[in-house]
């Protein structure tokens, strides 16, 4: 599925160093698209609640990121490629609670907490054969190749979805309606500004995506800009390790969740940013690769399953989860929407390790965030 929410994002801005871009430049395209997804993300939410027909939201959105792919290859003009990331963004914040839908809509609350670990399992460990294949295809035969990879792959995901059988999908379970009350429609306003617990997780979320966005594509940059790595292949590299730990943790997070609840699993992963940013600085390239990605594993291999569970599970009965959701990916996204921005513009001023360590130190807010409000998300 990474292949159908972001085409040829994580090789994007090296195949754009590659063609005389800077980094503030690159910083820029990235932050436009991200802005654009951010503002869709609640609304596509609510339409997800309302909809009888979730399995169209991956697969239209799906095509068009694909087809925005496309795009980037055929031209580098700056308004073209931001473009193409916007569409790209647009698409990918559907992906996202479709599945998550679909996946409650299945199993229900009884079995979310499971399913959505084995979700993110299989899901990480697509990326880590993707990854795989598109550094080596991209070092053999150039970004064409990896273009192709994603298209193939997100044609596989679509006639994946198509055999879900539409009756399988139980849409007042796929949207947290209330077995008491199944006709409840609390407000909008209710689930977006006055749920204290949906809110702390938002914005701790948002201060870790600021610092943790950029560091990624920053430090492949750094790699490729110090002579010290190929592109591609050292790209490929930091997605196949990072996702590989994801594999791993993901299935953790769920037997944790399971005892101990969300709680401790955040923050474990919001800890991670910080010590992310200091290896960071003092290891770019192939020697600090693997410490830098297996921390990038843990905290979003921990988050990829505690952040839908815990917002499921604080909203089940309102029906109102998949706009829960979308209002929690908003804030978040708005931490990493600016993240390229500032992470871009720092690098080429002050430099990369000055920008590993700003960028990690935002993991601290997200920390102090989450253990000063710790009594009003445990319980969940």
């Amino acid at each position: 599925m990474a292949d159908m929410q972001s085409g040829i994002g994580p090789f994007l801005g090296v195949f754009l160093l590659g063609r005389g871009w800077n980094s503030g430049l690159i910083g820029t395209a990235m932050t436009i698209g991200s802005v654009a997804g951010m503002l869709i993300t609640i609304p596509i939410g609510g339409l997800i609640d309302t909809t009888n027909f979730k399995r169209a939201w991956v697969i239209v959105p799906g095509i068009c990121v694909v087809s925005a792919s496309a795009i980037i290859l055929l031209s580098q003009d700056f308004w073209i490629v931001a473009g193409s990331q916007v569409a790209t963004a647009i698409a990918g914040a559907a992906i996202v609670p479709a599945v998550t839908g679909i996946t409650l809509g299945i199993v229900r609350q009884r079995g979310f907490n499971r399913q959505i670990g084995r979700n993110q399992a299989f899901n990480h460990a697509g990326n880590v054969v993707g990854a795989a294949l598109s550094g080596y295809l991209g070092w053999t035969f150039g970004y064409t190749a990896v273009f192709d990879l994603a298209a193939a792959f997100g044609m596989v995901s679509i006639v994946c979805v198509l055999m879900i059988p539409p009756k399988s999908i139980d849409n007042r379970a796929a949207r947290g309606t209330s077995e008491a009350d199944p006709d409840s429609q609390p407000n909008a306003s209710y689930v977006l500004l006055t749920h204290k617990p949906l809110l702390v997780l938002s914005v701790a979320l948002a201060a870790f995506h600021l610092g943790n966005a950029a560091i990624l594509p920053l430090y492949g940059l750094a790699a490729v800009a110090t002579g010290g790595a190929d592109g591609p292949s050292f790209v490929a590299a930091t997605v196949v390790i990072a996702q590989a730990v994801m594999t791993i943790v993901s299935i953790v997070a769920m037997r944790v969740a399971e005892k101990r609840g969300y709680w401790p699993i955040l923050l474990v992963s919001f800890a991670a940013l910080p010590l992310r940013g200091v290896l960071a600085y003092f290891f770019v390239g192939w020697l600090g690769v693997i410490p830098v990605q297996i921390l990038d594993g843990v905290g979003a291999g921990l988050q990829s399953v505690a952040v839908p569970g815990l917002v499921a599970r604080a909203l089940n009965g309102t029906g109102r989860i998949n706009l829960g959701q979308g209002a929690v990916l908003t804030v978040q996204g708005l931490g990493a929407s600016l993240s390229p921005l500032l992470g871009g513009w720092l690098a080429q001023t002050a430099g990369y390790n000055a920008a590993f360590v700003l960028l990690g130190s935002f993991g601290l807010v997200s920390v102090g965030l989450w253990i000063a409000f710790a009594s009003l998300v445990k319980k969940y």
